[in-house]
């Protein structure tokens, strides 16, 4: 028995395999192949063709299970790191983005394509109009790129692609094209593009004399990679791709807010230090332990005084500052954190100074007994010997410079 088949001139009707693979079944491939097998039925009928068009899915079960409507158009944002496929499997087994994408998202197809070696934004979406729509030249939807390439080019060259060049029979359309800096042999190239031909841009640049080594797409319309981590998806709100859809050449839409992370864990805001009370003493960090030996802290020897019992021995000052020299030390000293260091030995005692009457120059206001002890001595030694007589013919006064009292007069000359 036929199919009932809903009236094909109405606009609203679209082919069942384009329906369910907007609900997310399958791609339209897979669906094509599920209706050769018999899988798909219409209020119980097997529906036998892919080009059956319907109004809805209402009464479309899928190996005797309904199918529910499709939902709102979703958009996603996945920053493709390098070395993956941009395709559903492989049959050589290399890795895809499917490998790696979140499990909890719903069915998504990817817009347009990236080189197994390209890297950067490529936006996956739930629906195939919007897919259709983002992909077509003719809707005029930009796509930037950034290219590091090996070699030399100015920038009069690459001014000559914005009216479109012809390579090996193949017609690029118009390209925008700045040289952005130098980095030692390599260049860094921005080109933006209304197309979408496979390998346009290496193949232009390579048709310019240049090698790219790297290649990142930063941009699709109004949708900006950002600071989206590699390896990480991001979703476009929901008035956001309805704005888009109604104008798809504007570019001047908010930036798409990560309202959803797929498979990334939200990072919990750091809270705030509580002020500590004031009656609480701050505590302090434990002293670091060091590798290093404590050092012991410097002491000081007293002088030593001379005693009465030494003055009177009768050996002269000469000979006990040399007593004093040749006395050792103490040769340890404890310090105050109960270490011992060998100690110094202490500074030999001056005699005092003779003035020119025969009295000793003692500091005047000095009070030190070892400097007291050492005058004494000195006089005993000295006993009652005549002081010293002046130079005849120098006046008395303190001793000062050429022509001051007390100074040495000058020399005469034969």
């Amino acid at each position: 028995m036929p199919v009932p088949n809903t009236p094909a001139n109405k606009s609203d009707d679209q082919r069942i395999a384009k329906l369910l693979a907007r609900a997310g079944v399958a791609s339209r491939r897979e669906v094509e192949r599920m209706i050769a097998d018999g899988r798909v039925a219409l209020n119980g009928f097997v529906i036998d063709t892919p080009a059956t068009l319907l109004a809805s899915l209402d009464g479309v079960t899928v190996d005797d299970n309904p199918v529910e409507a499709p939902s709102a158009a979703r958009l996603f944002l996945y920053h493709k790191p390098p070395g993956l496929l941009v395709t559903e499997r492989d049959p050589a087994g290399r890795p895809t983005i499917y490998d790696r994408l979140p499990r909890d998202l719903p069915r998504v197809v990817p817009v347009g394509r990236l080189d197994l070696n390209t890297e950067g934004l490529l936006l996956l979406t739930t629906d195939g109009g919007l897919k259709r729509q983002l992909e077509l030249p003719v809707t005029g939807v930009e796509r930037a790129y950034r290219a590091r390439a090996y070699g030399n080019v100015t920038q009069a060259q690459l001014e000559d692609l914005i009216e479109g060049v012809e390579i090996e029979g193949v017609r690029y359309g118009s390209i925008d094209a700045n040289l952005e800096r130098r980095t030692g042999a390599n260049v860094w190239v921005e080109m933006i593009l209304t197309e979408g031909k496979n390998r346009e841009v290496r193949r232009v640049l390579e048709h310019l004399g240049l090698q790219v080594s790297r290649l990142i797409r930063t941009r699709y319309g109004p949708f900006v990679l950002g600071d989206l981590p590699p390896g990480r998806v991001g979703e476009v709100r929901p008035h956001d791709v309805e704005s888009f859809r109604k104008s798809p050449t504007r570019i001047d839409l908010p930036q798409p807010a990560r309202s959803r992370e797929a498979g990334v864990k939200a990072v919990e805001p750091r809270p705030a230090s509580k002020p500590a009370p004031r009656d609480v003493k701050p505590k302090r960090e434990p002293e670091r332990p060091s590798s290093r030996p404590n050092r012991p802290a410097p002491s000081r020897t007293p002088a030593r005084s001379l005693s009465q019992g030494d003055a009177s021995g009768g050996a002269s000052a000469p000979n006990d500052r040399s007593a004093q020299r040749s006395r050792p030390a103490p040769t340890t000293s404890p310090n105050a954190r109960g270490s011992s260091r060998p100690a110094r030995p202490g500074k030999p005692a001056k005699a005092p100074r003779q003035r020119a009457d025969g009295s000793l120059a003692v500091k005047a206001g000095s009070s030190s007994p070892a400097r007291a002890a050492r005058a004494r001595t000195f006089r005993d030694d000295r006993g009652s010997a005549p002081a010293r007589p002046s130079a005849p013919g120098r006046p008395k006064g303190p001793a000062g410079g050429r022509g001051k009292p007390g100074a040495r007069p000058p020399r005469k000359r034969s």
